[in-house]
């Protein structure tokens, strides 16, 4: 892929505290990283040492391939049993857009300021320490339980090929894989991520095709157009069984599918972790989030559209527990068109699948980890590397949350899978509103500090509304998505699930914030010197 001309370096003006910047000579393959400060008291702070090892085709893969998961190749079936074919495209559609003002606003920061463990150091030094303490530390919360999740989808997908084995066999097995695969360079990382993401996309797109040849009248159902979306219908009715409310259950539907959406897209914001570990990062990561919009509309509007056409929303299988090939709506698809062949194929493909997200699950979560760490919100120990750039302590300690997959031994194995997934769903609206509040104040840093955004190696397009815009609906979702624990009646257990996140959230601000007293960060006085890079 041709890469861009080079981005020219910015010079900043006189006036701003902590001016004085030592440019070391931290090495990277085509830039280096302002990565030490000295302040006026002769304290120095220092970046971790990790390592760029991340080539552009890596990067590239991360970001088409690290939202395609269990969300995509399982959710999407329940989805569209919950609100009908439209309703779960306009819903898909819909948090679509709002992780497009997140990737565009994300991509400014992180090219500017490619650091590791961005997103805890991006809110601490642009809006408030304690955000940066609460949303490092939930986000990291989220990935750490995602592995688990993963970890038990893993036993659960094996046995659909023979029950009779336990799932804790490899529930052990691939936790131990993970790790190996996390401790070596990043550009291991990479590199699985690049094949195991060609998988998927190969797969999503092998269905396409599969779709559209079934839509036409290769299977045994004949031609099917749009059938399904005149019969069951294009939306469906949820919670609410009173006709004269039905406009009303059918929005609910919509609205109930959304976190699901939001689950499915998680992962698409990697791109911002791995550019602290990316070679050239005004040059890969901009790169990586133009194509963004064209990923969110390929892979999953399409997706979400050809399954809506070849399935019947009302097919009982989709609202099944199950978390391997039974329940995904593709095996679904070809069962209905009456090819055999395809379940056993698609369920190895959900394989690579979830060892693709348990890998992404511990490296993201042990970036974030050192962030968190750099930032003083977490030991120093968790800063520790090995000689090859690899946060070893980081990883080992996120890694030890997937021994929760061990939970599901004794307990339902949906059940697990559908308490984790509502925790990682409403943690990442609360990190992408944080992302969106990180960018806003970005743009007023720049402001305040005499610095033009044409001047930055990535401008994104619509801003700040596309950013205001983000926000305000994340917020809405996040406090508005467990709806559905008071309806009929209030459940307590369900209020529960639906806002345990949140609740974590809250605790862990108003917790720093009561016992550090800290103050909102003044847009002079923001931080964007430390980890800026030069090319």
């Amino acid at each position: 892929m041709t890469i861009e001309d080079q981005v020219t370096s910015v010079h900043h003006g006189a006036g701003r505290e902590n001016s004085d910047i030592k440019n070391l000579d931290s090495k990277s393959v085509e830039g280096r990283n302002i990565d030490e400060e000295k302040h006026s008291n002769g304290e120095t702070r220092q970046l971790p040492n990790l390592q760029r090892r991340l080539r552009s085709r890596h990067l590239h893969m991360i970001a088409m391939g690290g939202a395609i998961g269990t969300g995509l190749f399982i959710g999407s079936g329940s989805a569209i049993h919950t609100a009908g074919p439209v309703g779960a495209l306009i819903a898909f559609a819909f948090v679509g857009s709002i992780v497009y003002s997140i990737m565009t606003a994300l991509g400014e920061v992180a090219t500017y300021l490619p650091i590791p463990g961005a997103f805890a150091t991006y809110a601490t030094r642009l809006v408030d320490p304690s955000l940066g303490f609460a949303m490092g530390w939930i986000y990291w919360f989220s990935w750490a339980s995602t592995f688990a999740l993963e970890l038990t989808a893993t036993g659960l997908i094996i046995q659909y090929w023979d029950e009779t084995i336990p799932i804790a066999i490899f529930i052990a097995i691939f936790w131990v894989v993970i790790i190996v695969l996390n401790m070596f360079p990043v550009s291991c990382y990479g590199e699985v991520e690049f094949w195991l993401s060609s998988v998927k996309i190969i797969t999503v797109c092998g269905f396409m095709i599969f779709a559209i040849c079934v839509n036409a009248g290769v299977g045994k159902e004949g031609y099917l157009g749009f059938r399904y979306w005149v019969h069951p219908g294009p939306f469906h009715p949820f919670l609410i069984e009173d006709p004269k409310k039905d406009a009303l259950a059918k929005f609910i539907g919509f609205w109930a599918v959304l976190i699901t959406a939001g689950f499915s897209y998680q992962g698409t914001e990697l791109v911002g972790i791995a550019a602290g570990e990316a070679e050239n990062p005004s040059k890969t990561v901009p790169s990586a989030i133009r194509k963004t919009f064209f990923r969110i509309v390929f892979f999953f509007v399409f997706t979400i559209f050809f399954v809506g056409i070849v399935v019947p929303s009302d097919d009982p299988r989709l609202d099944s527990d199950a978390t391997n090939a039974n329940a995904s709506p593709f095996v679904i698809a070809a069962n209905i068109a009456g090819i055999h062949a395809l379940p056993s194929i698609i369920n190895a493909v959900l394989l690579t699948v979830v060892i693709s997200a348990a890998n992404s699950n511990v490296y993201s979560g042990s970036r974030i980890l050192v962030g968190l760490a750099h930032e003083g919100f977490a030991p120093r120990f968790f800063l520790r590397t090995t000689k090859h750039g690899v946060p070893y302590a980081s990883v080992g300690f996120t890694a030890l949350f997937g021994l929760l997959g061990f939970l599901n031994v004794s307990n339902s194995g949906a059940t697990v899978f559908n308490w984790l997934i509502q925790i990682a769903g409403l943690a990442g609206f609360i990190t992408w509103a944080s992302l969106n509040m990180c960018h806003l104040s970005f743009m007023r840093a720049l402001k305040a500090q005499g610095i033009s955004r044409d001047s930055l190696p990535y401008k994104a397009t619509w801003q700040p509304f596309f950013s205001y815009y983000g926000l305000f609906f994340n917020i809405l979702i996040i406090i508005t998505q467990g709806f559905t624990a008071f309806i009929p009646s209030f459940s307590v257990t369900d209020f529960f699930i639906n806002y345990l996140s949140l609740m974590l959230f809250a605790v862990l601000y108003i917790g720093h914030k009561v016992l550090f007293r800290t103050k909102f960060v003044k847009p002079v006085e923001a931080d964007i010197d430390l980890g800026r890079y030069e090319d």
